[in-house]
């Protein structure tokens, strides 16, 4: 995240993407420098969670298998 305050006006989606009911100003975060909406707090921290689950997954399998142990 970053110090800037997000705002639902900024939001590139009006409804919540895991609901589908309208996005709520309590609810945003940024995506790959965009600010995306959920109808609650719920909805956002389990997204943030995936993306941080995934982001991990993809920089582990890029590790090089050297560093991983693996020759």
């Amino acid at each position: 995240m970053t110090d800037k305050t997000l705002r639902i006006e900024d939001a590139i989606n009006e409804t919540c993407p895991w609901s589908g009911k309208p996005i709520a100003a309590d609810s945003l975060t940024l995506y790959r420098g965009e600010v995306v909406g959920f109808c609650n707090t719920g909805c956002r921290d389990k997204f943030e969670a995936a993306i941080r689950h995934f982001e991990k997954a993809l920089e582990d399998r890029d590790v090089p298998l050297i560093a991983k142990g693996i020759e």
